[in-house]
């Protein structure tokens, strides 16, 4: 199933993407995306509502180094434990919502990630078990203030701001996360390409490692890494992250006033 959330004439809805004979439609889900879904009988074709970010998480939890040449590119070693840090859930905004540059920051960086939403409340779960509590996949930009990220003892700030959390355009739930291509654009120029499979550590183990550590709840987003290629973006820009059998993200960049 393909899960969003949308703007419509009549509100903001969970929905289900589907196919019709006249383009796609997102049919409205009663109340949310999580078990099996209910309907509530209205539809709207998606070219008449608008993309929100498909899920409001309680938090944001981002694997840091995660693919070997991007951790090559910017100096460091390999860990041999997932590296973990959290974006507010403040940080998210949906498709084509622009991401704002602060004044503080000097060079802000696109990161380009596959991003795995949480379905059910967890802890403690085997790696094996992993996609028994899982309800989906999307695509994520970690947008990150990289000089303050070299400043900061750690990354919250430079993580953390406003818009620094693209996600979208919607949530697969029948998707294979192993081994797809992952292409990050600016300005239609490609500056990240890599497939999942090169990543240090995978789904399973990444599932396992944050929930020894945290319950993770229901619509919970989990951020797999980004690959090397990371550049800075400016105003004016548009950034736009694929990932193969997902779709993609796609968002404008502004200087705040």
């Amino acid at each position: 199933m393909r899960l969003g959330r949308v703007a419509s004439p009549d509100g903001v809805a969970f929905v289900s993407i589907e196919s019709a004979e006249d383009g796609p439609r997102a049919r409205e889900i009663a109340e949310h995306p999580f078990g099996t879904p209910t309907f509530t009988g209205r539809s709207w074709a998606l070219a008449d509502v608008r993309l929100l970010a498909p899920i409001l998480a309680s938090k944001v939890i981002c694997i840091g180094k995660n693919y070997a040449a991007h951790i090559a590119e910017m100096g460091g070693e390999a860990p041999a434990d997932p590296v973990i840090f959290i974006k507010p859930n403040t940080s998210i905004i949906g498709p084509e919502v622009p991401i704002v540059r602060p004044p503080s920051s000097e060079r802000v960086d696109f990161e380009g990630e596959l991003a795995v939403v949480i379905g059910q409340p967890c802890k403690d779960v085997a790696a094996a078990k992993a996609s028994d509590v899982i309800l989906g996949y999307t695509v994520a930009n970690d947008v990150t203030a990289r000089d303050q990220q070299k400043t900061d003892v750690q990354w919250t700030r430079a993580k953390g701001y406003d818009s620094f959390c693209p996600l979208g355009p919607w949530i697969e739930t029948e998707f294979d996360p192993s081994d797809v291509e992952l292409v990050t654009e600016l300005d239609g120029e490609v500056k990240q390409r890599t497939r999942t499979s090169l990543m240090l550590h995978d789904i399973g183990a990444i599932v396992e490692w944050i929930s020894r550590v945290m319950t993770l709840l229901p619509g919970d987003v989990i951020l797999t890494g980004t690959p090397e290629g990371v550049g800075p973006m400016v105003a004016g820009q548009r950034v736009s992250v694929t990932v193969e059998g997902l779709g993609t993200l796609s968002n404008p960049v502004v200087d705040k006033p």
